[in-house]
């Protein structure tokens, strides 16, 4: 299988562990990733659709031209490609896009280019039963929350729209299953983290990190996994103001979803890169090292 790899900017910038994470599972899994260099940032969800509209196809363009569907990393890309893929199959919008923006550079989007998360690509494309034969290491015994963030299950017409891939809405928690860890449910899962927001209401967003993080931790929970980058740049590296915030403490780690499938597939701590997260995984590496 083979895919244009869209690792986004926060992959590449602020949380490389992910990147590097997500290379090394990709290869276990014998999923050959062309990475896009040439391309832009999504816009991820703060800019105006008209300028971010335009960026996104020049992206999906890119992809047609490599004749390649897209993977990517971070919930936060795939909702916003999503949308903008969704207003793009309008055939007049697509064609002033591309008189307007990227006729200029010889490209021209025809509306073909489908756009997929890694989660999607596992449950997908590459299937489970496979990948389970893969699994070196299960993880009994970690208690896992599950967090998806705001952008990978909504607006459900767009990124749940046939019942043949209604099981988006579970993933996360099917996949930390399979991987032999116990799920450990909250109520804000599929809520905003807090990272949109955090310039404008910091004490609003250090508050969702707080609630977030804070019930995973009293649930019983040892981490949480996150498929998006910028979910895990707020729980994660705000974590410790939030607690100054709240007054109390909560040390919860935060894992990157290719991190957690890579321990269960054989990989080390150190090789998944867990060492570079804010709040120590200590408690993590100490559990996956019984299981070694």
């Amino acid at each position: 299988m083979k895919y244009a790899f869209y690792p986004g900017c926060v992959a590449k910038g602020g949380c490389p562990e992910l990147y590097s994470a997500a290379c090394k599972v990709a290869e276990k899994l014998e999923l050959e990733l062309e990475e896009m260099n040439d391309v832009s940032c999504t816009g991820a969800g703060c800019m105006p659709t008209q300028l971010s509209d335009p960026i996104n196809a020049r992206t999906f363009a890119k992809a047609e031209q490599m004749g390649l569907p897209i993977m990517t990393i971070c919930s936060t890309c795939q909702g916003v490609f999503s949308q903008a893929n969704d207003r793009l199959q309008d055939p007049e919008y697509r064609e002033e896009i591309n008189r307007e923006y990227l006729a200029e550079e010889g490209l021209s989007y025809q509306g073909t280019t489908e756009v997929k998360h890694m989660l999607w690509v596992l449950f997908e494309d590459y299937g489970i039963e496979k990948l389970k034969g893969l699994i070196e290491r299960p993880l009994n015994g970690l208690k896992v929350s599950p967090f998806y963030g705001c952008f990978l299950r909504r607006p459900g017409p767009i990124m749940v729209p046939t019942k043949e891939v209604g099981g988006r809405r579970t993933y996360l928690e099917e996949l930390t299953g399979i991987l032999g860890a116990e799920n450990v449910d909250i109520s804000g899962k599929t809520k905003c983290c807090g990272f949109p927001v955090l310039a404008s209401n910091e004490e609003a967003s250090l508050g969702m990190v707080a609630k977030h993080a804070g019930e995973s931790k009293g649930n019983g929970a040892d981490c949480m996994v996150t498929p998006c980058p910028l979910c895990h740049l707020n729980l994660d590296g705000n974590q410790p103001r939030a607690e100054g915030l709240k007054g109390a403490k909560i040390d919860l780690p935060i894992i990157h979803l290719p991190q957690l499938l890579g321990l269960a597939l054989g990989f080390d701590t150190d090789e998944m890169q867990l060492g570079r997260h804010i709040v120590s995984t200590k408690a993590v590496n100490d559990k996956v090292d019984m299981l070694t």
